[in-house]
């Protein structure tokens, strides 16, 4: 089976999990903005791996504007975060992402990456930096805060990883079943 990883790395966790999901599947490798509508027909599985950004999934718009060239495909996408796997979120991110019609044609996988704002560009860190504010104004109010956000504001003064090559075990799987 021929297959292609197509990703969208805003820090490299995902770019990391494209490459070892390459190195194992004997898979060619793009950044998104090195493919085309064409590039994706030569291929029978294509596998996009995006960030996650809030619920959205780094360009995977490409993936879903050339869906009608991938249905007699196997299509896969994983998105990476920096939170544990948490089932209703990743519902919320499958929903939000894919019609009903694509959900049943795409097999979804979320990898945990990690946070560096070190690495964000200029939005994201203004971003960001607006989310430890309405955080930390959590705290300050006495309200207690969940493990994802305890989690984040530490990383903001520590880069945390989380990419582990096992946590691709069930995308190769999948692929070669």
């Amino acid at each position: 089976m021929k297959t292609v990883v197509i990703y969208k790395s805003k820090t490299g966790f995902t770019k990391k999990y494209a490459e070892w999901i390459a190195e194992d599947l004997a898979a060619d490798i793009f950044e998104v903005s090195k493919v085309n509508s064409s590039t994706i027909t030569k291929y029978d599985a294509i596998i996009y791996g995006g960030s996650l950004y809030a619920t959205g999934i780094i360009g995977v718009k490409f993936l879903k504007k050339n869906i009608d060239k991938l249905m007699d495909k196997r299509v896969i996408v994983f998105a990476c975060g920096a939170s544990p796997a948490n089932e209703v979120v990743l519902k919320e991110v499958i929903t939000h992402n894919f019609t009903s019609d694509q959900q049943k044609h795409i097999k979804f996988f979320y990898l945990r990456g990690g946070f560096n704002y070190d690495k964000l560009s200029l939005f994201d860190k203004v971003l960001m930096t607006l989310f430890k504010w309405k955080i930390v104004l959590k705290k300050r109010i006495k309200k207690k805060l969940d493990s994802d956000e305890i989690g984040m504001l530490e990383a903001y003064d520590k880069p945390v990883n989380f990419t582990e090559r096992r946590n691709i075990e069930r995308i190769v799987a999948y692929v070669n079943s």
